[in-house]
């Protein structure tokens, strides 16, 4: 082993990357956009969960005439960063706001609320009050109705309703007898899992169409298929929408084999049409292969096509609600989830297999992926035809 030519081969692999401006770029974007984009991300709680607050609370007299309400008390410890709330007086109409996805969850208080938790305090003195558990007394209830299929938001939700009893608790000084209980409109009992492969789903056939049809015109740029592709009768709009074909197929048999190992290994939960959700990802695979065409254009050999899964794959993983809810984002960054195609999968596949959701309710993300595959088709084809001039 001769250390001289050791050197060698390093310095001339060094003065091919100096010649090669794009590598030295991507070099040096792809690490600081993805320290950019996991530090957002994980820098954020869930915020903005919307939320809906009915109160039936009567209020309670006592017997020295002064009027108490405890939910009053609770209402303005409610985290107002976690819970964007607003309040209704019909609690059936803020239930279809949850059932039409608008909100994700009704806090409910009872009329006899502040009555029940008075009383309880009343029976055993502020001093057994001070130094028991609540869950030995007698107890108030607050009912919270909500779609359980993002248990993240779940989980936030329900925190945050108990971190205001126990502030107003420590306000009062005394406990106040409170359970809180919950009633699913969505995806009752939903693990992590169920809410988690939905997502995965949308994200490995995006993440692989993209790269493999990337790869594959890459690939084919180099040998000088496409050339010879190109010079035959076959029009740029047939050469893409044959691509679009087989990756939509390629998606479909993915998704497939996904949510079979899904069922038969984790026991997920399905609820809606199975065939839906399979149209949403063969939809995405569309788009998906439209947008590696389109990169394939920006790399000259195979090796650059790996610079450019940090731009692929981050925006995915992190800003399309696969892994987290978009409200665990910044907000500034928010709304460019939206501008991510699995973010509309994502959401798509979720609604209809945690919440048995139709066409009729998905339409929007259905249409924006329609959009989207339109919008890349046709620049790609655009991408060809520039090449071939």
């Amino acid at each position: 082993m001769n250390l001289r030519r050791i050197l060698a081969v390093t310095k001339r692999v060094f003065r091919d990357i100096k010649n090669d401006k794009r590598t030295i770029g991507l070099m040096l974007i792809a690490p600081i956009f993805a320290m950019f984009v996991f530090g957002l991300a994980f820098s954020g709680n869930v915020e903005d969960i919307h939320v809906i607050v009915v109160n039936h609370d009567q209020g309670f007299q006592t017997p020295n005439g002064e009027n108490v309400s405890f939910s009053d008390k609770i209402l303005p410890n409610l985290n107002n960063e976690t819970l964007d709330i607003e309040y209704m007086d019909d609690e059936d109409k803020a239930i279809r706001k949850i059932e039409d996805g608008n909100a994700y969850a009704v806090i409910i208080f009872p009329e006899n609320f502040t009555r029940n938790a008075y009383l309880g305090v009343e029976k055993f003195g502020p001093s057994f009050m001070r130094n028991s558990t609540v869950d030995s007394l007698p107890q108030a209830q607050i009912m919270i109705k909500d779609d359980e299929s993002i248990t993240t938001i779940k989980n936030s939700i329900i925190g945050a309703v108990q971190e205001a009893i126990t502030e107003t608790m420590k306000d009062e000084g005394i406990k106040f007898p409170v359970k809180v209980t919950q009633d699913a409109i969505y995806a009752k009992d939903a693990d992590f899992i169920d809410s988690f492969v939905p997502g995965i789903m949308a994200f490995v056939v995006f993440l692989l169409a993209t790269l493999l049809t990337l790869l594959a015109f890459v690939g084919e740029r180099i040998s000088g298929t496409l050339d010879r592709l190109m010079a035959t009768p076959l029009q740029e709009s047939e050469i893409v929408l044959g691509y679009a074909l087989a990756f939509g197929t390629i998606g479909m048999i993915q998704a497939a084999f996904l949510l079979t190992v899904a069922v038969l290994v984790f026991n997920i939960m399905i609820l809606g049409n199975v065939f839906l959700a399979f149209f949403v990802v063969a939809l995405l695979a569309v788009v998906s292969q439209a947008l590696g065409i389109l990169l394939s254009s920006l790399a000259k050999r195979e090796g650059q096509v790996i610079q450019f899964i940090p731009f692929i794959i981050l925006p995915a993983f992190l800003l399309s609600g696969v892994f987290w809810p978009i409200e665990a984002i910044p907000r500034w960054l928010r709304p460019f989830s939206y501008m991510v195609p699995p973010t509309y999968a994502v959401d798509a596949c979720r609604a209809i297999m945690l919440k048995g959701w139709g066409v009729s309710k998905i339409w929007p993300n259905i249409i924006a992926l329609v959009i989207f595959a339109i919008l890349f088709l046709m620049v790609a084809v655009w991408s060809l035809k520039k090449g071939k001039d």
